[in-house]
């Protein structure tokens, strides 16, 4: 794999005024810039050419240079003193293409040139940028030198970074639903591509969407928006509908149809210079489809205040369950955006559960693509937070179905570490993601499926499988190779210490309660977690580090509380102070990170709710403060420019029915006593209960022999000979790092 540590500024932009400028002899109007700071947050950290400072820049604005795909770029050229725009050629492997750029004028950067590239080639191409040999020869030796770039791009439909694509992938264009009415079509290859469509929806006065009847004439009942940066426009609104990295995509924003069409040189009044990428939750079934739905754009509370807002049905995780694809599919979408309006000022992540492992990732992994994230119900990541509590959950309810007498609800509840009994058996439900065979999209052909006897080279519907990617697969059984592991646990360390089950329970649970065989049956044995696999879930940050981009950016963790639910339910608290945790651990601290808690109901994640609605308008806030900081003192270190910069609102708080409670939270029982952490406990996991760390971040532990003097409870003499049968291997050693647990390579890596 091939990877490279990037780091990203925050920036924000502004508006400048008009000009003219001429360029070879014509007078032309001179555009708004694009971006204020470079690089901007789409291109994140890649030096910007081989030039110094006194030689013309070539910069790539619209992503990467290295992850262009479909071979457009927009491309900015700096142009130094004594040199002047008009005496600028630029050329892409030796073919003049000046006739793209335009002149724009950069606030702190002058006078430079802007244009969309268009036709690179699939592979490497050098963006080369000098003067015309007469204005070479009028400056002499105070002639700036050549700038260059090298740009790689892609084919439109991937793969970019994230690896070969999956096969089988059903296409599902033609289900997509536009939001003005009709569909996207049938797809017009095998990479499920559509045509690129924009229509028309509205806000009427009584507060629906409906589709524009007309693009020239408002309807009657069409409402008006006064947007955050105080522009009152009618709420008409662009939505712009296609397909990226084979996903099908959806970018909305405020526009008047009457005005032009947008480009990146012409913002629409409406726009307030900010984008909100949403992603979707999910994740059993999210595989081998393309998806019919994206997490949605039509937002009112966004709209309403002038965001621009993106997502794509591959960052839905009900229908593809890989944060690797999924900042892939981001990295593409946002290049769209950026060649249809522009880079916007910076670019924030909103998303919830399975949408919540999607924006730290994401903003880990590939630093740039966001610059701060509202999450809600969230976890750290999926492969590791998510998918040993419902595995272990699900080895719980197994045992308890084999022993029914062997230990009461209230024992298995303490064991399991949920906050209610029913909770296992909701986990345990959710344990079918490991299971080739438990969660098939419906749109995936039966005859297309695994099975281990009729069809085992068939697709396996699993998130292993899913990732093969990153983790590979065994060179003898053609397997996807796992790194699931309980090698070691001791399941209901905690129960047996706190006395809430006896020795004999303790033993007896563990000698029984198995692992799961290559296929996610539950078997007698433990499983052994592949050695290749747990590396590469450390080296390549799918266990989310916290070091990477989400240092340097503001995280709002959201959490409608769940814990106690009646039937149980996976989206449990504790997940989110593992993530805090694991900041705590790679940084030092993690003041970039805010809890808020309040009680769960139907919509509560929404922007136009109380407390996730002013989340977002402070964390736009939060960030915007942070860039202009980045402006006026731009040595400051991210860190420090975040704590100087987060408003007072983003602090950790609950609220305890209609009264805000700012404190600082602490799970629970270490917060006994607080206020919020009595309304809203936090509970754990059966890991935690065996010792575990809160950080949930061990894949694989490290092995000590059983010691019965050592061990925090007693044990008789016959008890320590069965302890040290039932535990022949060892037994875990959290005071240790895991096996291969280390940070990630690198950011922005290649697969």
């Amino acid at each position: 794999m091939r990877c490279a540590w990037g780091r990203v500024a925050l920036g924000a932009g502004a508006a400048v005024t008009a000009t003219l400028l001429t360029v070879s002899g014509t007078p032309l109007l001179l555009h708004q810039a694009t971006a204020l700071t470079l690089p901007p947050s789409a291109a994140p950290g890649v030096p910007a050419g081989e030039a110094g400072t006194d030689a013309l820049a070539v910069r790539v604005l619209s992503s990467r240079p290295d992850a262009v795909a479909g071979g457009t770029a927009l491309v900015r050229v700096e142009v130094p003193p004594p040199a002047e725009p008009h005496q600028v050629r630029l050329e892409a492997d030796g073919s003049d293409v000046t006739e793209t750029l335009r002149p724009v004028h950069a606030p702190g950067d002058g006078h430079v040139l802007e244009g969309v590239v268009t036709g690179l080639p699939e592979g490497t191409t050098a963006l080369v940028a000098g003067l015309t040999d007469e204005a070479v020869s009028a400056h002499g030796a105070g002639a700036p030198g050549e700038g260059r770039v090298v740009v790689t791009s892609h084919p439109a439909a991937g793969p970019v970074f994230a690896g070969p694509h999956q096969d089988p992938f059903v296409c599902q264009t033609g289900s997509f639903a536009l939001a003005w009415g009709g569909d996207l079509g049938a797809p017009l290859d095998e990479d499920c591509s559509a045509r690129t469509v924009a229509g028309y929806v509205y806000r009427s006065v009584d507060g629906r969407f409906l589709p524009l009847p007309r693009e020239d004439v408002l309807p009657s009942d069409v409402a008006h928006t006064t947007t955050s940066t105080g522009e009152r426009v009618p709420y008409t609104v662009r939505v712009e509908t296609g397909t990226a990295n084979r996903a099908v995509y959806e970018t909305a924003v405020l526009h008047d149809p009457r005005e032009p069409g947008p480009d990146p040189w012409n913002a629409p009044e409406g726009w307030n210079r900010r984008l909100v990428y949403t992603f979707g939750g999910g994740c059993p079934g999210g595989w081998f489809v393309q998806g019919a739905r994206t997490a949605g754009v039509v937002d009112h509370g966004m709209l309403s205040q002038g965001y621009a807002v993106a997502s794509a049905s591959l960052n839905v995780f009900g229908n593809n369950c890989d944060d690797l694809l999924a900042a892939e599919t981001m990295s593409a979408v946002k290049q769209r955006f950026v060649l249809s309006h522009g880079v916007p000022d910076h670019t924030l992540g909103w998303g919830s559960s399975g949408g919540a492992y999607q924006s730290h990732q994401i903003a880990d992994n590939y630093p740039g693509l966001l610059d701060g994230i509202v999450v809600s119900q969230s976890y750290p990541d999926v492969g590791f937070s998510t998918v040993p509590a419902v595995t272990d959950a699900l080895l719980l309810r197994t045992y308890a179905e084999a022993h029914p007498d062997a230990l009461s609800r209230e024992e298995l509840r303490a064991v399991s570490g949920f906050g209610t009994w029913e909770g296992i058996g909701a986990m345990a439900d959710a344990a079918a993601r490991i299971d080739p065979r438990g969660v098939c999209p419906s749109a995936l052909p039966a005859e297309e499926r695994y099975h281990p006897r009729d069809h085992p080279d068939g697709a396996r519907c699993d998130v292993f499988s899913h990732a093969r990617n990153v983790y590979g697969t065994d060179p003898d059984s053609g397997t996807p190779r796992r790194p699931l592991d309980n090698v070691g646990v001791q399941y209901g360390l905690s129960a047996l210490v706190d006395g809430v089950i006896d020795v004999d329970r303790f033993l007896h649970l563990n000698e029984h309660v198995g692992g799961f065989d290559g296929d996610g049956a539950v078997v007698p044995e433990r499983t052994v977690g592949d050695a290749s696999a747990v590396r590469s879930a450390h080296d390549s940050g799918r266990l989310l580090y916290g070091g990477g981009g989400l240092a340097e950016i503001p995280v709002v963790d959201h959490r409608p509380y769940q814990d106690h639910a009646p039937d149980g339910d996976i989206h449990m608290r504790y997940h989110s102070f593992s993530t805090r945790e694991r900041l705590l651990a790679a940084n030092g601290d993690a003041d970039n990170h805010v809890m808020l808690v309040e009680e769960h109901s139907g919509g509560v994640f929404s922007a136009d709710r109380p407390v996730a609605g002013r989340a977002l308008t402070e964390l736009d806030a939060w960030v915007t403060a942070a860039g202009e900081l980045a402006l006026e003192e731009p040595g400051t270190a991210p860190a420090d420019r975040l704590r100087r910069t987060r408003p007072e609102w983003l602090t950790d708080s609950c609220w305890v029915g209609d009264e805000r409670v700012v404190a600082p939270q602490r799970p629970w029982p270490k917060g006994r006593g607080d206020r919020c952490a009595d309304a809203f406990p936090t509970y754990g996991s059966p890991r935690t209960v065996a010792g575990g760390p809160l950080a949930s971040d061990v894949v694989k532990c490290r092995l000590t022999p059983f010691d019965e003097a050592a061990h925090p409870a007693e044990f008789d003499e016959r008890q320590a000979e069965r302890a040290g049968e039932v535990f022949a291997e060892g037994v875990c050693d959290w005071s240790v790092p895991g096996e291969g647990q280390r940070p990630p390579r690198g950011t922005w890596q290649s697969f």
